[in-house]
């Protein structure tokens, strides 16, 4: 198996295992606190943006 490139079956038995390890109930909860750092952290970076160039003019 070459590293980096994973088949259908590899991504089933990784599912599994989250399945296993969170269960059905937690994963949405998971998912909701990922969505919500992304877009923190996309914020943060927009506002950084917005900072430097009005430290330009």
């Amino acid at each position: 198996m070459i590293l980096g490139i994973t088949g259908p079956w590899q991504i089933v038995l990784i599912v599994v295992v989250i399945l296993l390890l969170f269960g059905g109930r937690k994963i949405p909860e998971l998912m909701k606190g990922l969505g919500k750092g992304m877009k923190e952290f996309k914020d943060a970076t927009k506002g950084e943006d917005n900072t430097s160039e009005e430290e330009k003019k």
